[in-house]
């Protein structure tokens, strides 16, 4: 993903030069980790799970808890994450 100028965070502010992709998230091993489990509804289903990335800085895999979801994953800075929850609080009129 490339960020320029234009494409800078409309919550954060948050340009290609703030956050580098140098290293490709998915590259990083990420089994047997412990993730915390986020659940918004009967979570007989399971949820949502994240969990830092060891041996990256800032990095957190994001995982569909619910067997459907089994085995597929999204890669994370702390920089892209933090956007995405400010964005989703804000556009959902939430507090936090």
């Amino acid at each position: 993903m490339h960020h320029d100028a234009e494409n800078a965070s409309p919550q954060r502010g948050y340009t290609g030069e703030e956050y580098p992709m140098n290293d490709n998230l998915y590259t990083l091993p990420v089994e047997n980790i412990e993730t915390t489990n986020f659940c918004g509804g009967p979570c007989t289903e399971g949820c949502v799970d994240v969990a830092a990335i060891p041996g990256a800085a800032d990095a957190f895999v994001v995982r569909d808890s619910k067997p459907e979801g089994a085995g597929r994953e999204l890669r994370f800075t702390a920089a892209e994450l933090d956007d995405f929850a400010l964005g989703w609080v804000k556009s959902r009129d939430l507090t936090a």
